[in-house]
């Protein structure tokens, strides 16, 4: 049991949340509307396409072009910030995290700076999560409230967009931790590029960002990616975190009988008028920040206050922004990773970025 908390703490923590919960919501019908299967299904599809991808050597060119371009680690940090900050506007902060970490992570396997590496998928996990909130298909919990309100481009905008470009800024501002070491391409000749599996993956991947804009349904999306992975390469199938879509399930278990405890409901339904933005931060602390839109939506009318502080509420632990647990994952599992040291440098700069942009919107 041990031997498996260690290789699987997030896991492992939310499977014993959901069964402490569990003993006070029994399982009923209603679990099954507790996850979000789509979800689900777009991370597993997403997984399968960036594993098909990087079999075909695109990420070593693209990794030489980065380290090309960038010079030195801190510039290269600093791409990566900017990539995923701006991607994640318009693919979903998952989506930009799912496709970016990984090719840091091969990014960063000849610079020999694992503490620059850290930093590195820190603070993109940041700017996914801070550039999410920029649009109203940034995220779940934007789509959500920006239905449910009936609020137009004007008022999204201006409720956002300070805030947004502030983050940046503190993004940016953090990457002075950063050393400048030069970084350079490998001598190495590159691998071709297989253009057949290529174009393969890249269509499976377009087909992936498709199903999250809601163009083709999830079930398309699944029955595609596991047909490709069948008859182009099955060892693809042996790539995908299931312990982290493991995790999501089990998350959803612990969020959805977290919101049916009724002296829970009744607590925020008391302390939440004229404190939208203070509460919504602090319970996406406990069960995220998609969860906590939906479950105080229910008990107040002002939408931008909650909009602001659920994307807000993204910041501080590791499971305030579910998506922060993909980069989690994925840095767990690279080569010479330091979970630990990963997580109080992540928790350093989420919680200190936190108490920088939270009293500011509380003026």
């Amino acid at each position: 049991m041990r031997k498996i908390f260690q290789q699987q703490p997030v896991l492992c923590i939310a499977f014993i949340l959901a069964v402490m919960t569990a003993f006070i919501i029994p399982p009923d019908k209603n679990y099954l509307e507790y996850c979000n299967f789509t979800v689900l299904i777009e991370l597993f599809s997403l997984m399968i396409a960036v594993a098909g991808l990087s079999h075909t050597g695109i990420f070593d060119q693209l990794t030489a072009f980065l380290l090309k371009k960038s010079g030195s680690v801190r510039k290269l940090a600093m791409m990566f910030i900017f990539i995923c900050f701006f991607s994640a506007m318009l693919v979903t902060n998952d989506v930009a995290l799912i496709t970016f970490v990984p090719v840091t992570i091969f990014t960063f396997r000849n610079i020999p700076d694992e503490k620059a590496k850290m930093f590195t998928i820190a603070l993109e996990t940041a700017a996914a999560n801070m550039g999410s909130m920029m649009t109203p298909v940034g995220n779940p919990q934007n789509l959500f409230l920006y239905d449910k309100y009936q609020l137009n481009a004007k008022d999204f905008l201006e409720t956002m967009l300070p805030t947004g470009i502030f983050s940046l800024v503190l993004l940016l501002l953090f990457t002075l931790l950063i050393p400048k070491t030069v970084c350079e391409p490998e001598k190495n000749i590159l691998p071709e590029i297989n253009r057949k599996e290529f174009c393969i993956y890249s269509l499976l991947f377009i087909f992936c960002l498709l199903t999250v804009f809601r163009i083709i349904p999830d079930w398309g999306c699944l029955f595609v990616s596991i047909f490709t992975a069948l008859f182009t390469n099955k060892t693809l199938f042996k790539k995908v975190d299931y312990a982290l879509l493991g995790s999501f399930i089990c998350f959803f278990v612990f969020v959805g009988n977290f919101a049916r405890i009724e002296p829970v409901r009744e607590f925020f339904s008391s302390i939440l008028s004229g404190r939208e933005i203070l509460v919504s931060v602090l319970l996406s602390q406990v069960v995220s920040n998609v969860p906590a839109a939906v479950m105080l939506s229910g008990f107040t009318e002002n939408g931008k206050a909650l909009l602001l502080g659920v994307n807000l509420g993204g910041l501080g632990t590791l499971i305030a922004s579910m998506a922060s647990l993909i980069s989690y994952q994925l840095y767990r599992k690279s080569e010479n990773a330091k979970p630990m040291r990963y997580l109080l440098i992540f928790s350093g700069i989420s919680v200190v970025m936190l108490a920088v942009l939270l009293p500011i919107n509380l003026i």
